[in-house]
């Protein structure tokens, strides 16, 4: 029988967290890859010229064909395909067909106002949630408070079955035209952000709250947190120190997929309140069918998405390695 000589050193394949860094990393080029190929055949995919459209039924033929020609629309579709791609990785998006602006100088105007209301709601759900659902979980442990349950569970589920869109609608009518309390269109100020974050950031917030209850009452129940109380320390020690790091791991997965939620959701939210980001960008774009512009923005949110799944995944392995590193 073969020995392995112990003075031998392991090759760095063998560390569990590279092993996770590669498949994480293979799993986002991958895709990525879908990401780019489906953007790409959307255009193609569309009945109909989307030159003759951009333009108008009025435009000359010759006016339609250079058009065509400028953008590389009469090349053969592999060739297109690998232009297409040559661009991206250049950092061109194109150009619009109804400003003539590049399509990356759009998106840069409008992203970071998307990304304000985005960040904000999510920041704000988490705030609110956390809190909430540790508190009822306190309050209702052991079956006590059962009206108390009752209430906390009514009231996020509602919440939580709104749409963003609805809730826009409702919170426009009631504080911006009935109290006036705010303004209901634009990106005027700091009062200008308040209706538009709470439309966004109302339903997730419901939904980790309950996330965040549930998780606290099955550590509350664990063998540590009874001895915690054996060695009686106090309350505020248990809770915030032994049982709620243990009961934020599914939170924080939710919380990602809510977040990529919240970015998909400011397309409804954006265009109630007249919010110039992407949102209000690409629907607009469809209906003038300004395809670059739409193609660039559906990249924007699909690498949004993406991104923001890889770096929960990473965070979950920071915050218990053995369990994540092993599941990958």
């Amino acid at each position: 029988m073969t020995t392995v000589s112990a003075g031998v050193r392991r090759l760095p394949t063998d560390s569990p967290w590279l092993r996770f860094a590669l498949r994480r990393a293979g799993r986002l080029l991958v895709s990525v890859w879908v990401l780019l190929t489906a953007a790409f055949g959307m255009i193609h995919l569309i009945p109909g010229d989307p030159v003759r459209a951009a333009l108008g039924p009025t435009a000359s033929p010759e006016l339609v064909a250079a058009r065509r020609a400028a953008l590389g629309l009469d090349d053969p579709l592999w060739q297109q395909y690998l232009h297409y791609l040559g661009d991206l990785f250049s950092g061109r998006f194109g150009v619009s067909m109804t400003s003539g602006l590049p399509v990356s100088q759009v998106i840069g105007d409008r992203l970071p106002a998307t990304l304000e209301i985005a960040g904000y709601a999510f920041l704000l759900a988490l705030a609110v949630a956390i809190p909430v659902g540790v508190g009822v979980a306190v309050l209702t442990r052991n079956g006590r408070h059962r009206h108390a349950e009752l209430a906390f569970t009514t009231t996020s589920v509602v919440l939580a079955a709104i749409p963003e869109f609805l809730v826009a609608v409702a919170l426009v009518f009631v504080f911006g035209v009935s109290l006036g309390w705010a303004p209901v269109a634009g990106r005027s100020g700091p009062e200008s952000y308040v209706l538009p974050v709470l439309a966004l950031a109302a339903g997730p917030a419901a939904v980790l709250a309950r996330l965040v209850r549930v998780e606290m009452l099955a550590v509350l129940r664990a063998d540590y947190i009874r001895t915690a109380r054996a060695k009686r320390l106090p309350s505020w020690l248990v809770y915030l120190r032994h049982a709620l790091p243990n009961a934020l791991t599914s939170t924080l997965t939710l919380g990602g997929l809510l977040l990529s939620a919240m970015v998909a959701g400011t397309v409804l939210v954006e265009n109630v309140f007249a919010w110039p980001g992407l949102g209000s960008t690409i629907v607009q774009s469809i209906l003038a069918k300004d395809y670059p512009v739409v193609q660039g923005v559906v990249l924007v949110y699909g690498l949004g998405v993406l991104l923001v799944n890889l770096a929960v995944d990473v965070a979950l392995a920071l915050l218990d390695p053995r369990s994540t590193i092993r599941e990958s």
